[in-house]
């Protein structure tokens, strides 16, 4: 018997675009990439390829007609977008949906829908004026975050606030954008774990992962994460009730601190990504089912992958300044190699991966 071709729409043409279209491929679905850069990496591996602006709706609406599903690679795909794909090809799902990416990308309707679930975040407060600002402040204290509510990834649109006196600085820094304050979390690690979810309610989670970062970029994942039985659980348990209160489709990452206290664990949510993610790169080698694959067989309403780890594992992010380094990592035995296409490598922008299973 033949399979139907099927044809899996992605917004967004970066790596992460690009890793899901390899992935699909192994189960014969072709992909067809909407990206408004030109050279965007995901195009090398896709079957079809559109490069127009997100809001370009006459080109919006040929993308929606070549393609069985949508989803998107990133979350600052614009609301606007999935409004134009909905009016002008309402039978063609988009997965995850718009509410799960409307709440996301705003970090103060993140937090009141986490907080809204039971689960504990940052102290956080809204900041659209002074006197805002200055009354959180005195009730949240110093050392605080001060964050833009859109826009923010790797670091970008955030300044740590050491005083009350700096305030004004850092929201003038920020050019008065809508904001929101966050207390500062005295974490001992940071982890995250990823989430699947199917638009029948099936889901499935991965080990918990912990990450480090180096000038808010993430530089290494390892796994197991230094966690108790408990927290591991605890964890796990969070992301699924997360994922079924958005009614979410596709796979999803909920990155937490945790912080220790007299020999007990707690976890705080950090942020959820509605997509795959950096730090679930170790599932390629390291998992009998990828992200990336996992996350296709969700939105093309295919039976959920085994989530098993299989090692010890280990992934580096290479930047710009690192690769350099290719040749060593080619030649070293048992080392993975990722490479994302990019043709100008450029210090601290995401080049590549390398990921390496250690003993069980």
């Amino acid at each position: 018997m033949t399979q139907p071709e099927q044809i899996l729409g992605i917004l967004g043409g970066g790596q992460l675009g690009r890793m899901l279209a390899l992935a699909a491929a192994t189960l014969g679905i072709r992909c067809h990439v909407f990206a408004p850069e030109s050279d965007s990496p995901a195009f090398d591996v896709a079957a079809f390829r559109t490069a127009a602006r997100y809001t370009d709706a006459e080109a919006l609406a040929r993308f929606a007609a070549s393609v069985d599903v949508v989803t998107y690679e990133f979350e600052n795909v614009p609301t606007e977008t999935l409004d134009i794909l909905q009016q002008t090809a309402p039978d063609v799902p988009v997965r995850p949906g718009r509410r799960a990416l409307s709440i996301t990308q705003d970090r103060l309707l993140e937090k009141a829908f986490i907080t809204d679930q039971g689960l504990t975040t940052a102290p956080f407060a809204d900041i659209s004026r002074p006197a805002a600002l200055e009354a959180a402040l005195q009730s949240i204290g110093t050392p605080a975050i001060l964050k833009t509510r859109r826009f923010g990834y790797d670091g970008k649109g955030q300044i740590k606030i050491a005083s009350a006196q700096e305030g004004k600085a850092a929201w003038d820094a920020l050019e008065r954008q809508p904001a929101i304050l966050e207390g500062f979390v005295p974490f001992v690690r940071e982890v995250s774990v990823l989430v699947a979810r199917t638009a029948n309610g099936q889901s499935a989670t991965y080990d918990v992962c912990e990450n480090s970062h180096r000038n808010h970029i993430l530089a290494r994942t390892v796994l197991p994460a230094n966690l108790s039985p408990a927290s591991e659980a605890f964890a796990r348990d969070a992301a699924t009730l997360l994922a079924e209160a958005l009614d979410y489709v596709g796979l999803m990452a909920v990155e937490m601190f945790v912080t220790e206290q007299g020999g007990r664990q707690d976890l705080v949510i950090n942020e959820i990504a509605p997509r795959v993610h950096n730090s679930g790169h170790w599932t390629i080698e390291g998992a009998d089912t990828s992200q990336f694959l996992q996350h296709v067989r969700a939105v093309m309403d295919l039976p959920l992958g085994a989530t098993l780890r299989r090692h010890k594992v280990e992934m580096e992010n290479l930047l710009g300044q690192d690769m350099d380094r290719v040749p060593a990592l080619l030649a070293e035995p048992g080392a993975h190699l990722h490479l994302y296409g990019k043709l100008e490598a450029r210090p601290g922008r995401k080049m590549g991966h390398v990921t390496r299973l250690l003993a069980k």
